[in-house]
């Protein structure tokens, strides 16, 4: 064995091992309990940054980890390929989404594998092959036939830059594309949609089955979920031709006696209804100020709202009394059914408009012992007791709810409802790369389904991505043409594709029979190894990818193909990557940090004043860090030790070259401590007496190693014990017993899932011919951690004068004895009188003399 550490020769030398081996691949059969670990998958960009390195090292640490303890492991990996970034990329380049996408998968496998990942890389998948989407379409047919597959005229969220339709989802809080950072815009379009809401109130409560769930990400779903308890309550319209009423649904039924008026989205389809002659122009012209607006600015806090009377009303049923109908910038119609009803005296909301425009304020709850207040400084929201509300005067407001729904189903002016904040899951995209919903369109016949022996539904390859807008797909008429599987007429295919969180919707499935070109996958091996036993990934996709994976999962349980509820067993949401960021102090603009000087933090073009500080590592921030340029000056372990070690894996991590550094000098003296002591003869050489505190060292580290990893994988922590152990080695003066052989052993395996190159040379310098990967995690022993012996230090008249071993069980007048027979404390003892004798158990004994 080399004396100097040289990762560079070693690591690749093993990984090519490892692979002749096939040490990675996931066992078909086995009696062993099996592990799933999984990342979630790449987006094949080409580039590989310090983000994928932790994603990707925390799990494999986890898997190598899992693999040692016994279980037989699946560790997989795949590439999200479809997508707006391949399309606009081709665009801009002039090529081929599928060129561009299957070049960027080349290059970031090679990184990936450069990394020494245990992937069983045998289930690759890329969710743009036909292989792949043959079965995304696949599932789109069994969603159709569950009723779950429609399509409809509806108001979607327009990205004006990518051309495409956005889900709910897919806008920020701010109202901007997810990934363009566009304004989103309303369109009115005929779409496909998803029923995700009938699967709304099993995905709130089978949230609390995911009890290894970050508590965020839990609160995240159901927040987004959004289950409201209350009432739809009906308002006839005043004079109206036909019996027209005005639906609202309402979480606070027992304020209904306090309503004074009605509010109608400005895009509702009855506005123009009832807007009178009078009001007609005023009204058209705030319905196209308000159609300009975000969803965003039209429901922020924060803003004024915006509203006028259209001239009609209301009746409201309870009261008896007429109430204006107005429209406001605030009401949404595709939330709930696009009106409220305003109760000024009791909602915050509903206050400020009706100050705002000089709408009557009735009070109908006030708090215990209080009578009804006329001039109200703000609206009254808590519980309390019923007034001004007729027969329900005096009772609690919680008890009125349910009597006045009682009284609304009776006289038929409403009923009980659950209502959810949660929205189908829109899933059309007019772009071209993507996979293709099967559907045909008959002129006789309609929507008709592409029979499941026709797909894939392949994308052809011969289009024209000159610009951004429709589908390319709707010019290729050889493509769009084709018979109707019902009848034979003449009829065209679907050019709309699907959305990209389909594919990643279910590839953790594809994974457990990732080559089967029959079917899907088979049933005893997607229930054999599902659900994923450790998922780890970013927290920004809580509600997106997550939510949909576990609606996916619930509709093939309930279509006979899984025997599971849920996908992901334990969640880890990892922190990101923070590089160094420096910022014109005046500006706010970003300064690369190769034009400054770090000792004069001044802006070079305009002098200004810099301000540093760690941000998210991005192109844009000019603080990125390339894995490769790492790897290649300190080796892979290096890296994947500095990505475990600096931050507990789900806090944000900052990048500090100096601390590469030190697991790098780290791994040296390791590298040094291991070749010492083979090249003294190793554990041929174990001549030397048993080392007690050693061997307590040694399992001290592989109880501690093991909690970290078994519990909330705080790696970061189990490193500081390899530390501790690899320090106890260092300074031990007994290298020639068996004891310290096992120290050099059990530091190696403890090593292997953190450092696994290093790891391995080692073990085989040590005259294994077995892979380190291969063997067993070291098993703890309870009786080396007993303490059989303590220091004892004796002092005279609170000075000490010596220490001496003793039993660790001895009793206060034992240890007084003990002390007694201390010879360095002797001469101090000889010819005095003892006072006193003070002693504290496990520390020391004090004779006052």
């Amino acid at each position: 064995m080399e004396a100097k550490y040289e990762p560079q020769q070693i690591e690749p030398k093993w990984q090519q091992s490892w692979a002749e081996q096939q040490l990675d691949l996931a066992p078909e059969t086995d009696d062993r309990p099996k592990f799933y670990a999984l990342s979630m998958f790449p987006y094949p960009s080409g580039n590989l940054h310090m983000g994928h390195v932790r994603n990707y090292t925390i799990t494999d640490a986890i898997a190598r980890y899992k693999r040692m303890q016994g279980y037989r492991v699946l560790h997989p990996i795949g590439w999200d390929a479809f997508g707006l970034p391949a399309e606009n990329a081709a665009i801009d380049r002039g090529t081929h989404p599928a060129a561009w996408t299957y070049k960027n998968i080349e290059q970031m496998r090679a990184l990936l594998k450069q990394v020494g990942l245990s992937y069983d890389w045998e289930r690759e998948l890329a969710t743009c092959a036909p292989d792949y989407y043959h079965w995304t379409q696949w599932l789109f047919l069994q969603f159709w036939d569950a009723g779950l597959a429609y399509q409809k005229e509806a108001t979607v969220n327009w990205d004006p830059i990518d051309h495409t339709v956005l889900a709910n989802e897919q806008v920020d809080s701010d109202g901007k594309s997810w990934r363009s950072g566009a304004i989103v815009e309303k369109k009115k379009l005929r779409q496909w949609f998803f029923k995700i809401t009938d699967y709304a109130e099993q995905l709130l409560n089978d949230l609390d089955k995911l009890t290894d769930w970050p508590d965020r990400v839990k609160t995240m779903q159901a927040n987004w979920i959004g289950k409201s308890v209350g009432a739809e309550l009906t308002f006839p319209v005043v004079g109206a031709a036909q019996d027209i009423a005005i639906t609202v649904f309402t979480t606070r039924p027992d304020t209904v006696y306090g309503v004074s008026y009605v509010v109608l989205a400005p895009e509702h389809p009855l506005v123009k209804d009832l807007t009178s002659n009078k009001h007609q122009a005023a009204v058209e012209k705030f319905i196209a100020e308000v159609a300009a607006q975000s969803e965003i600015d039209r429901t922020a806090e924060d803003k004024p709202k915006r509203g006028m009377a259209i001239g009609a009303m209301a009746l409201n049923p309870f009261t008896g009394k007429e109430i204006p109908i107005w429209i406001a910038d605030y009401v949404l119609y595709e939330y709930g059914t696009g009106a409220v009803m305003g109760v000024p005296a009791h909602d915050v909301r509903d206050f400020a408009f009706a100050q705002q425009y000089n709408l009557s304020i009735q009070t109908v709850i006030v708090p215990q012992e209080q009578e009804a207040q006329t001039d109200l400084a703000e609206a009254y929201t808590d519980p309390g007791v019923m007034v001004n509300s007729a027969e329900f005067d005096g009772l609690d407001s919680p008890a009125a709810k349910t009597k006045i729904i009682a009284k609304a189903e009776a006289q038929g002016w409403g009923k009980a409802r659950i209502q959810y904040r949660l929205r189908d899951w829109l899933i059309s995209r007019q772009r071209y790369w993507g996979c293709p919903i099967p559907i045909i369109h008959c002129p006789d016949c309609g929507v008709v389904p592409v029979p499941a022996a026709d797909l894939p539904v392949e994308l052809p390859e011969n289009v024209q991505l000159s610009g951004r807008g429709a589908s390319p797909l709707t010019q290729l008429e050889d493509w769009l043409q084709v018979k109707c599987p019902s009848c034979g007429a003449a009829a065209r295919r679907e050019t709309d594709t699907m959305d990209t969180f389909i594919d990643s919707s279910w590839y953790f499935l594809r994974f457990t029979d990732a080559k089967n070109d029959k079917a899907i996958f088979d049933l005893d091996k997607v229930n054999d190894w599902m659900p994923v036993d450790q998922y780890v990934g970013g927290v920004e996709h809580a509600i997106l990818h997550l939510l949909y994976s576990r609606f996916f999962t619930k509709v093939l349980r309930d279509r006979g193909l899984l025997k599971f509820d849920e996908p992901f067993q334990r969640l880890l949401t990892q922190g990101m990557v923070q590089g160094m960021t420096y910022r014109n102090a005046v500006t706010g603009k970003v300064v690369p940090a190769n034009l400054i000087d770090p000792e004069n933090l001044v802006d070079p073009e305009t002098g200004d004043r810099l301000t540093a500080g760690y941000e998210t590592m991005s192109k844009s921030k000019h603080n990125g860090v390339s894995p490769v340029e790492v790897i290649e000056k300190y080796g892979r372990d290096t890296v994947r030790m500095f990505t475990l070690f600096k931050a507990p894996p789900e806090k944000d991590l900052e990048w500090d070259a100096a601390d590469v550094e030190g697991q790098s000098r780290f791994l040296g003296r390791v590298w040094r401590l291991v070749n010492g002591f083979t090249a003294a003869g190793g554990a041929n050489q174990a001549t030397g007496k048993p080392d007690k505190d050693l061997r307590r060292a040694i399992h001290i580290a592989i109880k501690e190693v093991s909690e970290d990893l078994d519990g909330d994988y705080q790696l970061n922590t189990a490193i500081s014990e390899l530390m501790k152990l690899s320090n106890a080695l260092q300074d031990s003066k007994n290298t020639k017993s068996a004891t310290y052989a096992e120290g050099i052993e059990t530091l190696l395996l403890l090593m292997a899932p953190f450092a696994p190159h290093i790891a391995e040379e080692l073990w085989h310098g040590l005259g294994h011919e077995q892979s380190v990967h291969l063997q067993s995690w070291p098993k703890l022993d309870p009786t080396a951690l007993v303490v059989s012996e303590i220091t004892l230090v004796v002092q005279v008249n609170g000075k000490v004068r010596g220490n001496m071993q003793v039993p660790a069980d001895a009793d206060r007048q034992a240890l007084i004895e003990y002390a007694k027979g201390c010879e360095a404390a002797q001469r101090y003892l000889e010819g005095k009188e003892i006072k006193k004798a003070i002693a504290v158990p496990g520390k020391l004994v004090n004779f006052v003399v």
